[in-house]
């Protein structure tokens, strides 16, 4: 499942009345919010929200039931086992590879403070001054050892850019560290440390 549906389904697990809640859909053959709210002593809007969400996550079946020509809305449970399984590859970068060829370089006059690390051979942080006056922030990124080498040996502004895979081969930062490197080289270019030409 995706991540925003695992989220929505952790979050309705994470209720105080969820596993009251779940105990009676396994024991009712259906049950309507009412029902559900007089007996766990809910409000009749926090049970029917509750349910609907299992509805749209296709837990429940909600089904149109009438009496005395009043609809309702009755719900069956429709699984008795739950998974909660997330495919975390859906955050890939799309295309690492075309990323890599973009001329790049830092930007003149940007707000940003580049930390050296202890060894020497990279940096460990990056700090942006963002805002004017009184609103003035600071923006603090720590760098992984890959980016910290790789931002050190970033071309400065007037000098030539050079494309993303160059500055790693120079950086000595091997080529599975590519969806690490442009995740911050696309930071830095939101943040206009960093110009793509």
């Amino acid at each position: 499942m995706s991540f925003k549906t695992a989220a929505r389904l952790g979050a309705i697990l994470s209720k105080d009345y969820a596993e009251d809640f779940f105990k009676l859909l396994v024991n009712y053959q259906d049950i309507s919010s009412s029902e559900a709210a007089s007996r766990l002593s809910l409000h009749i809007r926090t049970a029917q929200d509750f349910l609907d969400s299992l509805a749209e996550l296709g837990i429940v079946e909600k089904t149109e039931v009438f009496e005395k020509k009043r609809p309702y809305f009755r719900f069956t449970l429709l699984k008795s086992m739950i998974s909660l399984e997330v495919d975390l590859s859906e955050f890939e970068k799309e295309n690492p590879g075309e990323g890599l060829a973009r001329l790049i370089r830092e930007k003149k006059e940007n707000e940003a403070n580049f930390s050296v690390a202890r060894t020497g051979d990279g940096f460990s942080g990056v700090t942006i001054r963002e805002g004017e006056g009184r609103e003035r922030q600071e923006h603090k990124i720590s760098l992984t050892t890959p980016q910290g080498k790789f931002l050190f040996h970033l071309p400065f502004p007037k000098a030539r850019p050079l494309s993303v895979a160059d500055i790693m081969e120079k950086a000595n930062v091997g080529s599975d560290y590519s969806a690490e490197i442009q995740d911050i080289v696309d930071e830095l270019i939101r943040l206009d440390v960093i110009e793509v030409l």
